[in-house]
Order: C-alpha cells, then structure tokens, then sequence
C-alpha cells in the first residue's frame, strides 16, 4: 500500500508518508485548497485559478497567500506565483486510480481478457460511486463529479459485458450492473442491451424480451425514437 494516499471521494482522507493530516488543514478552505491541488496535481496552478476555485465573490486575491502559507506547513507545496502540490513517487489519489481503472479495463475488453476488465472495472466503479467532496458545491467540483458519473457508468458497463462473457455465477453481478446503469442513465441502451443479454444467459428470454418492451415504449412516449439498431439486433436475436 502506497504511504501516501489521498481519498477525496467519499470519506476525506489524507496520508502522507504514512500519517493522517487532514486535520491540520486550516479550516474548510484549506481542505478545498489542497482538494484542487490534488486533481491537477500534474500541473501547475496559478493564484487566480485557485482564488477562483476557492471564493466565488470578487476580491478574495488577498485571502489565498496566507492560506498557502499555512497549508505549506501541512503538505509539500512548489512555486510562489503558481502552485503545484508536490507528491512523491508512487503516491495513490482515488480520482486518479478511478480514471486508470477504467483505461485498463477498457483495455482489457478491447483485447477479449473479460477476466482482467472485472478487477480494475470493479476499482473504478467503487471509487466513482462516491460523493466527490461531498457537501461542498463549486463549478470545478462539479466539473468533477460529471468526470467521475460518467467512469461509474463506463465502468458498470464493462464490468457487465465482462461478467456475461465470464458466465457462471458471475452472471448476477452482470445483472447488478445493468440494473444500476439503468438507474442511472435510463436512456443510454448500452444498459438496457447489458441487461437483456444477462437474462437471455440465465436463459430468462420473457424477461429479456420485456426490458425491450420498456426501454421501446420509453423512448416512444418520452422522444418520439426507437431503440438503435444495436438493441434491435439483440431484441431480433432472443425473438430467433
């Protein structure tokens, strides 16, 4: 396990070479500071950016040099006129791990090793179903929490193809999957389509073929479409 690590989903957690601090931030403003430190910790930032990210009323320019000096105490922060946070080799940030978890898994899939996306899809899924910065509300935040919905939803629908081509008792997880994709994104078909095939592999076809019924009457009553040709190829095998 890395010695540090940095939770900013969920839980706030803060481990630096070993040791808790996020209780020596200074206060809220400290937590984001550090938070939006975290995300772009790759680049530089300079101090209108973090001003910007930290206080929405004009004028607040003044109020970030005394909040860096205080954090510089707390964490390894670079640079006077922009500002970037200084995190050793090897160190684990949970949106960071989030993102690779789902390259590699998308990887894996592209490849046809359905057992090496379950793993990493799993990882992403876990950390992306968590509240980013949670009770806090600000653009780059949600900005983030976008980024991090859309690897919850990427990731279920991989971990879901992968479980169905695994099969076996990995089938309910596929189910799972495609139960929650449709909960949360009830018109992107991938879900639907996930959630047919894992029946129709369970050998449950009236139930697969019901989830077309709903999504085709879905899309009918609410947008005037019909389902893509994708989902009309999986509603004309079950029907064979």
């Amino acid at each position: 396990m890395a010695a540090t690590r940095i939770q900013l989903c969920g839980r706030f957690v803060v481990r630096l070479d070993g040791r808790r601090v996020e209780a020596e931030f200074p206060g809220r403003q400290g937590r984001l500071a550090f938070a939006f430190l975290a995300v772009n910790r790759h680049r530089s930032v300079t101090r209108d950016e973090l001003t910007d990210a930290l206080w929405a009323e004009p004028g607040a320019s003044d109020r970030l040099s005394p909040l860096l000096s205080k954090l510089r105490h707390v964490v390894p922060l670079e640079g006077r006129g922009e500002v970037r946070l200084a995190l050793p080799d090897g160190a684990w940030v949970d949106v960071e791990a989030a993102a690779e978890g789902l390259h590699r898994a998308e990887s894996a899939v592209a490849r046809g090793d359905h057992a090496a996306a379950w793993g990493p899809g799993r990882v992403a899924q876990h950390i992306a179903s968590r509240t980013f910065l949670a009770g806090e509300d600000a653009p780059w935040i949600d900005a983030q929490r976008r980024r991090l919905e859309e690897i919850l939803v990427r990731s279920l629908e991989l971990v879901g193809r992968a479980c169905v081509a695994i099969g076996g008792g990995e089938l309910d997880t596929a189910e799972r999957a495609a139960r929650q994709l449709i909960e949360r994104a009830p018109y992107r078909e991938s879900g639907h389509r996930l959630l047919m095939e894992a029946l129709e592999a369970r050998g449950n076809t009236a139930e697969a073929l019901l989830v077309y019924d709903a999504l085709r009457r879905r899309l009918r009553d609410e947008l005037g479409a019909a389902p893509s040709s994708s989902t009309q190829a999986v509603h004309r095998r079950l029907l064979g």
